[in-house]
């Protein structure tokens, strides 16, 4: 996250809500999610490398592209599943870092779910195409989305029902930055939750930073960021304190769960057909 400071696999379905809409996805296991989180470097190149075997290792080798972006040494990493449609769910979260602490939590923790999330959508036919993408630059403000938001056409944008971020997981229980969340998908986000029995809360986070949703928002593009900052875990951002040791791993293993089933949610009720017409 940005921060610009002013002061084992296993099918499982939603609960009985999300049984009586068909809706079932793949998780991974949590020692899995563990161990790649684990993987994390100091050292940016080495972070893309990691991820880019990650997503070959998950599959993605054919729709796999690291597009450049100026003024940052690493590209960008875009991982491809294709869908029925053309219609294009995004899923976002940047892999560089500051200096100071691991940058595990900003941002390991979101960029290693991009994988792993792949690999479980994959597992079944979705409807959307979706477009995992592991930003650069963000720490140098948003340099790698606003990359890849500026070289989308207007039929590209048009074609996206959602872009969903992933910045600093792992402190606490899974929140979402609602007042600069798309109201639909905030909503459907808190259902699933509740579904779910996750905790979860919205926590705003403008008085803090800025985060790679920002520039698909621009473009009118409907996002959400989901995180896990309070002010009591503040002062882990950008300091010698993120490491792994600052991230609570069974509420870092409820935040890829609840990313996952969003998903699998996102992909069902945003391609479900318009009641038919009354027959004349």
């Amino acid at each position: 996250m940005r921060r610009q400071f002013v002061a084992a696999l296993m099918v499982l379905s939603l609960s009985s809500w999300a049984c009586a809409q068909g809706i079932s996805y793949t998780l991974l296991g949590q020692t899995l999610i563990d161990a790649r989180l684990k993987l994390f470097s100091r050292n940016d190149s080495e972070r893309e490398t990691t991820l880019r075997k990650m997503f070959s290792d998950a599959g993605c080798a054919d729709h796999l592209s690291e597009p450049a972006v100026k003024h940052v040494k690493q590209p960008n990493l875009v991982c491809i599943l294709p869908g029925t449609s053309a219609e294009a769910i995004l899923v976002g979260a940047h892999f560089d870092h500051i200096d100071a602490g691991d940058g595990v939590v900003d941002n390991w923790s979101g960029a290693a779910l991009l994988p792993t999330l792949y690999e479980g959508l994959r597992s079944k036919p979705v409807r959307h195409t979706f477009i995992f993408i592991a930003f650069t630059g963000e720490e140098k403000g948003e340099l790698g989305s606003a990359s890849y938001v500026n070289g989308m056409s207007k039929d590209e944008v048009a074609l996206s029902r959602a872009m969903v971020n992933m910045d600093t997981l792992g402190l606490g229980p899974p929140e979402v930055w609602l007042s600069h969340a798309d109201p639909n998908l905030a909503r459907a986000l808190a259902g699933v939750a509740n579904a779910m029995k996750l905790p979860f809360r919205a926590v705003n986070v403008e008085q803090v930073g800025s985060t790679d949703s920002e520039q698909f928002a621009r473009r009118k593009i409907p996002s959400i960021t989901i995180h896990s900052l309070t002010q009591e875990t503040l002062p882990v951002l950008h300091s010698r304190r993120d490491q792994i040791s600052a991230v609570r791993l069974n509420d870092y293993y409820d935040s890829y769960r609840l990313v996952a089933a969003y998903l699998t949610y996102l992909d069902r009720v945003m391609s479900e057909p318009a009641p038919a017409a009354p027959a004349k």
